[in-house]
């Protein structure tokens, strides 16, 4: 499929729950004119902690600079691999390195794209909760390829355990609220129209807010078709 744009975020490689193999295939059945990698590409946290870094991990990176010569591409940087942040900005390897993006979509509407760290108190103010927080997030991930693993055998599809608490606890319910409400106002005092946010891994497409979700469990992009509509893809092939 040919896209005039797409948004990706959370690839999280260097982590033993990355769909990096998924996202791969992803880019390999999918064109477009400018890529956005908006933060998590690289979890460096997951590599300090002994994250697992795989070949297709590797296959991914390569792939990600073999479209760069032919593909705009625009790395925003996350707090998961804010090593990046000496880099901003500038250019490596043609991929521009920036903290937050913005551009006109076909429709003449101005997009704030930025990974969504920066509003989330728990990595801005309390940093080491945040690690803390993510050490349950891949505990919910291990138990998640566990039991999955258990239904594949069985024949059934993929269910998302993490995602079904984070639906049902209302602390995350409300943060996840909050965290929409701040990202658009974000963006309308950049002068934006639309919010556009990755790092809570939770896919979304409204008419101010778009979150590109994650590849650890999603496995979702956002996408501007040439006619400059967007819409919220998944894409699921098999696991690492």
């Amino acid at each position: 499929m040919k896209y005039k744009t797409i948004i990706m975020s959370d690839v999280h490689l260097g982590s033993k729950a990355s769909r990096a193999k998924d996202a791969l295939k992803f880019l390999e059945e999918n064109e477009c004119n400018t890529l956005i990698l908006n933060g998590d590409i690289i979890d460096m946290w997951a590599i300090r902690r002994g994250g697992k870094w795989k070949d297709s991990h590797t296959r991914f990176i390569k792939r990600i600079l073999k479209l760069a010569k032919k593909t705009k591409v625009v790395y925003v940087v996350g707090n998961h691999d804010d090593f990046l942040e000496e880099f901003v900005p500038s250019n490596l390897s043609k991929i521009k390195i920036v903290k937050e993006h913005v551009f006109t979509d076909s429709k003449g509407r101005r997009l704030y794209v930025f990974h969504g760290d920066s509003i989330d108190v728990f990595v801005t103010k309390m940093k080491w909760l945040a690690i803390i927080g993510s050490i349950g997030y891949d505990i919910a991930l291990w138990i998640n390829r566990v039991y999955n693993k258990y239904r594949e055998l069985r024949g059934l599809s993929y269910f998302s355990i993490s995602q079904v608490i984070k639906s049902r606890v209302k602390s995350a319910v409300n943060f996840i609220g909050d965290f929409e409400t701040c990202a658009v106002q974000l963006a309308q005092a950049k002068g934006c129209e639309i919010a556009v946010c990755g790092h809570i891994h939770q896919p979304a497409l409204k008419k101010d807010y778009m979150n590109s979700g994650d590849w650890c469990e999603s496995c979702s992009a956002l996408v501007e078709d040439l006619s400059g509509n967007w819409q919220l893809v998944y894409f699921h092939a098999k696991r690492d």
